[in-house]
């Protein structure tokens, strides 16, 4: 069932959305000359997959987890994009994929071996992870792994329909900064 809500909501976000991601990209070409940030990240069952997001620092800036990075290497408009979160918005197409749920645990860097061994332990990596969800909401970032991933169990073992639009909704309106880093 929320499968079928992730390829409707995200076909829906691509479309409606393709106005915005078309400025973001052009604005963002002229930031930083290389719109779009690719990153190998750890997906189900820790299968490497290419989360895709808008480029809101400077394309030699350092693959770091969120919680490190140079707050310096921030471009203006990526200040713009990770405030309002439209920095996300390509993620839609990871959705549609099947890589990702709109909802469920951030998918982390390889290199954050703690987390990782915390989410195995929990069997976070059984779930597609998400856009967004229960952490985010919380304002719990990825500086703490074990609070993170025990959040994200917390979240998989409760997730229902109704917990997936809850979580949409307060995401949408601005809840949390979870992921974010200092703008």
């Amino acid at each position: 069932m929320i499968r079928l809500f992730d390829i409707a909501f995200s076909l829906l976000g691509l479309l409606l959305a393709l106005p915005l991601l078309l400025l973001i990209t052009v604005l963002a070409w002229f930031d930083t000359g290389s719109p779009l940030f690719l990153q190998k990240r750890v997906g189900q069952r820790k299968r490497p997959f290419v989360l895709v997001k808008f480029r809101t620092m400077a394309p030699d800036t350092a693959s770091v987890a969120t919680h490190l990075v140079d707050t310096t290497a921030i471009t203006g408009l990526g200040r713009f994009l990770r405030r309002t979160k439209f920095d996300e918005l390509p993620q839609f197409w990871n959705v549609l994929k099947g890589e990702m749920s709109l909802v469920g645990p951030r998918p982390c860097l390889f290199n954050q071996e703690e987390l990782i061994r915390a989410r195995q332990r929990l069997g976070v990596f059984d779930a597609r992870p998400g856009i967004t969800g229960l952490a985010q909401i919380k304002g719990i970032d990825m500086s703490n792994p074990k609070l993170l991933a025990e959040t994200d169990h917390r979240m998989l073992v409760d997730l229902s329909p109704a917990t997936y639009f809850r979580y949409l909704l307060l995401t949408v309106i601005g809840k949390g900064s979870g992921d974010r880093a200092p703008t």
